[in-house]
């Protein structure tokens, strides 16, 4: 498994488990069980998930699934916005670690700004770290003005990741997000990679596919996984989907690959707003 190092010095699986969805619809219940616990036989240790997923069942599906395998997980989750203050955010972290049924989560994310100052949810996830509740903190959907003034405060600069949206259609953080991000080793956890599915009619990237003998969605994958100091999580409910997805770790693309993805979906040539799902 390839692994990526957070700030801290800690390496993290680059390819992950994300949840958006999952636990909403009891039919597909048991699938997506399996479909976890196969994800963790198969390396992919970091999951992904969120007290807004599902406004807790994807948190109490990955509690069921890790169940008697804490350790091996690198568990993720985030906070709401609004619940996102001194109080607020060690309450709503209580609340995912009881749907999570662990007693701490490896790192814990603001899922995006809100309206509570930033030094109040920083000052909740120190409460939280002393307690031995989260062991790193982030952030998600931070563009640069976001993550300079996140620096700037008082224990800021421990920030763990930034988690957001990126792939071959969502391109804009190379222009500037991105290289700040890299400059100071801060780690990107990019969510859809595959962009939910849609780009993956696109002709360039199924013709790249085609040469490897791989599908459409490992080729997206790999592409990601080509860059350094970047976690990909992909959401999958499917055993058969978790499977293609790993075997995209063995996927190496080729200059003329890059190239050709890079004629399909260009790169930014100037700044744009961070993009959000």
């Amino acid at each position: 498994m390839k692994t990526v190092a957070l700030p801290s010095g800690e390496q993290v699986p680059a390819l992950g488990q994300g949840t958006w969805y999952l636990g909403e619809n009891r039919a597909t219940r048991a699938e997506e069980l399996a479909t976890l616990r196969l994800g963790l036989d198969l390396g992919l240790t970091l999951i992904d998930s969120a007290e807004m997923y599902g406004e807790g069942l994807a948190e109490e599906l990955v509690g069921e699934a890790i169940e008697g395998r804490r350790d091996e997980v690198f568990l993720v989750s985030k906070v709401y916005p609004h619940n996102a203050s001194r109080q607020g955010a060690v309450a709503a972290c209580e609340r995912s670690l009881r749907r999570l049924k662990t007693d701490r989560l490896d790192l814990y994310l603001l899922h995006w700004r809100g309206s509570i100052p930033l030094e109040e949810t920083l000052d909740a996830f120190d409460v939280l770290i002393r307690a031995g509740k989260i062991r790193h903190f982030g952030v998600s959907n931070f563009d640069v003005e976001d993550m300079e003034e996140l620096a700037s405060l008082p224990r800021g600069s421990s920030v763990a990741t930034d988690q957001m949206l990126y792939n071959l259609t969502r391109r804009g953080i190379e222009y500037d997000l991105f290289p700040w991000l890299r400059k100071r080793n801060i780690p990107i956890m990019a969510y859809s990679p595959i962009e939910q599915g849609r780009m993956l009619k696109d002709r360039a990237l199924q013709n790249v596919a085609a040469r490897h003998g791989a599908t459409a969605a490992q080729a997206a994958l790999a592409w990601l996984l080509n860059h350094d100091g970047l976690i990909v999580i992909p959401r999958s409910g499917k055993t058969e989907h978790v499977r293609e997805n790993c075997a995209a770790l063995d996927l190496k693309l080729t200059d003329e690959d890059l190239a050709d993805l890079d004629r399909a979906f260009p790169p930014p040539k100037e700044a744009r707003p961070l993009e959000m799902l």
